[in-house]
């Protein structure tokens, strides 16, 4: 024969209810400690009651006076509360504690080339946070909760995401000199077509660009192509062509040469962004508000 008995429907909040009530000994008193109506905690000691089965106070002139059965449940109510008072203290805690880490998603060139630099300030203002990088363009960092904080090229469109927009990363044209040592510069934009470029697999942003200044490149323009912006960029570096790099990154590396610097190539727009359900924590606001500040002056020229 199964013997096991159905569990009981129990909603542990009446049990606040309860606790107010046996302390003060009557439903105003304890509504003005819990801050709510008196007809509010009345209902809650009636659902009580009907849900253990047993009545919990006697009502008299005196107010509401205990029963037994109140009597023998009050240590163990008290052990509740107790213990919810200890899960509130420590996750209000994990909150506001600026020491622990925080992981930070950038591109590879961001997080290889950018981030090292800005991060040395933010040891020094956050010495208790750690920062873990992720290298990555995938806002799916973000969303799967892999990252706290993302930095990104590109506004995120998820409404579960705050995005900030922090500043933006201009784009030059650039070769190195020993590119330029073999093949003589371009003196127009038409000129670059007849040069080796270095462009993108996927992404269509840098033809784009060229198109709205009247420069009509294809995919099959580029002689090496890569959506990875670090391969671009060392591409670039080894003198494979010519290629289309953030300012930023380019004009403080001595092997390489600006070209055709009127050229209209729009910039790109830097974002930072963050999970709507963490930006309350203390720690990640912190990091986020830093980075804010910190990655802008970075990009500015």
């Amino acid at each position: 024969m199964n013997t096991t008995h159905p569990r009981m429907a129990f909603d542990w909040t009446l049990m606040h209810s309860f606790l107010a009530v046996l302390e003060a000994g009557s439903l105003s008193s304890a509504a003005r400690h819990l801050a709510c109506s008196q007809p509010t905690v009345g209902r809650h000691i009636a659902q009580l009651e009907r849900q253990l089965g047993s009545v919990l106070f006697e009502r008299s002139g005196r107010g509401f006076v205990p029963t037994a059965a109140a009597l023998s449940i009050a240590e163990n109510a008290r052990s509740m509360d107790d213990g919810a008072q200890t899960i509130a203290r420590k996750l209000t805690g994990l909150g506001r504690d600026l020491n622990g880490s925080v992981r930070v998603s950038a591109s590879q060139i961001v997080a290889a080339h950018l981030l090292p630099e800005v991060l040395c300030g933010l040891r020094q203002q956050l010495p208790g946070v750690a920062v873990d990088i992720i290298a990555s363009n995938r806002i799916s960092n973000l969303l799967r909760r892999e990252a706290d904080i993302a930095i990104r090229m590109v506004r995120p469109q998820q409404t579960s995401l705050i995005a900030k927009r922090i500043g933006k990363s201009d784009i030059g044209i650039y070769a190195s000199k020993e590119y330029l040592g073999r093949h003589s510069a371009p003196r127009t934009p038409q000129d670059l077509l007849r040069h080796d470029l270095i462009g993108f697999d996927q992404d269509k942003r840098i033809i784009q660009g060229l198109h709205a200044a009247g420069v009509f490149a294809t995919r099959e323009s580029f002689c090496v192509r890569s959506d990875d912006h670090l391969v671009h960029w060392q591409c670039v570096i080894a003198g494979l062509g010519i290629g289309f790099v953030a300012t930023w990154l380019a004009d403080r590396e001595p092997r390489l040469h600006r070209l055709l610097p009127e050229f209209p190539i729009p910039p790109l727009t830097v974002w930072l962004a963050v999970h709507r359900e963490i930006r309350s924590n203390v720690r990640v606001r912190a990091v986020f508000d830093f980075l804010a500040a910190a990655v802008r002056d970075a990009l500015l020229p």
